[in-house]
């Protein structure tokens, strides 16, 4: 029979009480628009949260790869590299300019872009006559790549870094906060993530030229002119000044939200860590802080006696939200031809893998259920 217990979901949205000062300022002003005082205000509080000093509110993280990728001046046969392990926004842009991805597999300590296997895609296409015009690096589930190396690599070979932080507001990497790394960085603020604005992205820089580009190309690519001019392509890319009152809300309380996504995390490694055949991706050593967007684990089902799907299903018949972790970008049909450096790590994730209820609205009540449904469905 279908239980009647509530739905505890993945990653639900989680209101602060505090957006509806801001929304009401925008409705009392008559700031109904897709620029306004909430828009720069949520601006300049993501930039400081961030540290850097200048970021530019989208309405997609997918806009804010696209901007990124318009603004270096990537075109039609460009290669740019990515992680293979990702949601497809992080790819999808590069195809929007005719670009070629070159998809790069995972090391295991990070789940996130292998050092040397980047460094081996970007010596093989220079070799080949392709040198790559950029690199998207994805922080896989709030947790950081090892941007030490990377950086290293891509400063190396002069190869512009755009941060894929959509799923890593709030997490850091030796004390400095993800997004501050590379040339630019996006934020996704979809109703899924550590903060919302409904749908929404963001894209940050220390460069105050690119930003003010991305602001440009964002609201049509419209000339400083009396009438209508336009000299170049553009989008309507900009957030409205409503969504933006619901950011400023959120980032109110962001530090909480964090806390409570790793509090999260240690609660369910404190009650399956213990079970053999159960891994949680844990952060690497102290430099890594991750924001634990999403609680994901491994399961061994030689060691365990069940599969990842079989625990799915307990979980779903239980009104329990789960799913397997991204599959790669080397698997998808849309990307299957493009060039890959493999080592087969991000296959054995998207076998293995599943994303756990992490919402920070949970509560500790939501969490024991949870916990009593994966210790029924290993116990049977």
């Amino acid at each position: 029979m279908p239980t009647t217990k509530k739905r505890i979901y993945l990653s639900s949205p989680h209101m602060s009480g505090h957006e509806m000062k801001y929304v009401k300022e925008a409705f009392t002003q008559n700031w109904v628009a897709p620029l306004g005082p909430n828009v720069d205000a949520f601006e300049q509080t993501i930039a400081d949260y961030c540290g850097v000093k200048h970021a530019a509110a989208l309405s997609s993280g997918t806009s804010a790869i696209h901007l990124g990728l318009v603004i270096l001046g990537i075109k039609a046969g460009d290669e740019v590299i990515s992680s293979s392990f990702t949601f497809s926004a992080s790819v999808n842009p590069i195809v929007y300019q005719g670009g070629t991805p070159i998809l790069v597999d995972s090391e295991s300590g990070t789940w996130n872009m292998d050092p040397d296997l980047f460094e081996l895609a970007v010596k093989d296409r220079i070799k080949k006559g392709k040198r790559p015009k950029a690199i998207i690096l994805v922080h896989l589930y709030g947790m950081p790549a090892r941007i030490k190396e990377i950086m290293k690599i891509a400063d190396q070979y002069d190869l512009p870094v755009i941060e894929d932080a959509a799923e890593a507001l709030g997490s850091r990497y030796m004390g400095k906060a993800l997004g501050s790394f590379g040339k630019m960085a996006v934020l996704s603020f979809n109703g899924n993530k550590i903060i919302t604005t409904s749908g929404g992205g963001a894209l940050i820089s220390n460069d105050e030229s690119l930003v003010k580009k991305a602001r440009f190309l964002a609201t049509q690519a419209r000339d400083p002119a009396l009438h209508y001019q336009h000299s170049q392509i553009g989008y309507n890319y900009r957030m409205s000044n409503v969504l933006a009152g619901i950011g400023r809300g959120q980032m109110e309380v962001i530090d909480e939200r964090v806390n409570r996504r790793r509090q999260i995390f240690f609660f369910y490694k404190q009650n399956l860590g213990k079970y053999e055949g159960i891994t949680l991706m844990e952060e690497p050593d102290q430099s890594y802080f991750s924001n634990h967007w999403i609680t994901t684990i491994l399961i061994d089902p030689l060691k365990i006696r069940i599969s990842r799907e079989e625990l799915q299903k307990e979980l779903e018949n239980g009104n329990i939200e789960t799913r397997p972790l991204w599959k790669p970008m080397h698997l998808q049909p849309v990307f299957s031809s493009c060039p890959s450096f493999l080592n087969g790590t991000s296959e054995e994730l998207f076998n293995r893998g599943l994303c756990l209820p992490s919402g920070s609205n949970m509560s500790d009540q939501d969490l024991e259920r949870v916990l009593n449904a994966i210790k029924k469905c290993i116990e049977k």
